[in-house]
């Protein structure tokens, strides 16, 4: 292939890799925002089921879109399917969040807005090993290591959310417990839902942090001074 042909090749790749990362930069809170609203009000009632499934659509678009970049990447691109399996779940169970609201006390219902809280936290999990991978490729080396550091930081934090919801998903089958147990059960159902986005708000914030970063770093360098 000519240098040109290459260039050109290069250019498209590159932005569909900005296109992607602005897709995932607006869909983390949107997402996140429209699943907690279909899910505890009724602003969302006329629409039904299509806005958590638009909302979950757009990052599952976003990391399609990064799928053009460096294609004869093996890791990166292991990485990225990871994510790509894990939005697509989302996808999946993101209109149960509408019909648990409709319906909360269907046992079914409740098991798969659990489901997709956990999912969700992987995916947010993945998603950052996606960019360790992305910032690998590209030549800015305080990038790289701001994102090794932020995203490493992430991923412990997101362990731990992890963990925590697997366990309440756990102990909330389980019908004999002790009494200390149900009882911490019963105060985590007043704030599992506020309390769970209080705790997400920060590695999501960093992540978008960095999605925004990388993106400007990636836009410098195609657009600025050589």
């Amino acid at each position: 292939m000519s240098e040109p042909a290459l260039k050109a090749e290069l250019m498209r790749s590159l932005s569909r890799l900005v296109r992607g990362l602005s897709a995932l930069f607006w869909g983390l809170p949107i997402t996140l925002l429209v699943c907690v609203k279909t899910a505890t009000s009724e602003w969302l009632k006329p629409l039904g089921i299509f806005p958590p499934i638009l909302a979950t659509a757009l990052l599952a678009y976003g990391l399609w879109q990064l799928g053009c970049f460096q294609k004869q990447e093996r890791i990166w691109h292991h990485a990225l399917d990871r994510a790509k399996l894990l939005s697509v779940v989302n996808i999946g169970l993101s209109p149960f969040v509408f019909w648990w609201n409709q319906i909360p006390n269907v046992p079914l219902f409740t098991l798969a807005v659990g489901i997709l809280m956990l999912s969700s936290l992987l995916f947010l999990f993945n998603l950052n090993r996606v960019l360790q991978r992305l910032t690998a490729m590209l030549p800015d080396e305080t990038l790289r290591l701001e994102t090794q550091f932020f995203t490493s930081l992430n991923l412990y934090l997101l362990l731990a959310l992890i963990l925590l919801v697997t366990a309440y998903l756990i102990l909330q089958q389980i019908d004999s417990l002790p009494i200390l147990v149900l009882d911490v059960l019963r105060a985590l159902e007043l704030v599992k839902q506020w309390g769970l986005i209080f705790l997400i708000l920060l590695p999501l914030a960093m992540t978008m942090t960095l999605i925004w970063k990388i993106k400007e770093v990636i836009l410098a360098s195609v657009f600025g001074p050589e």
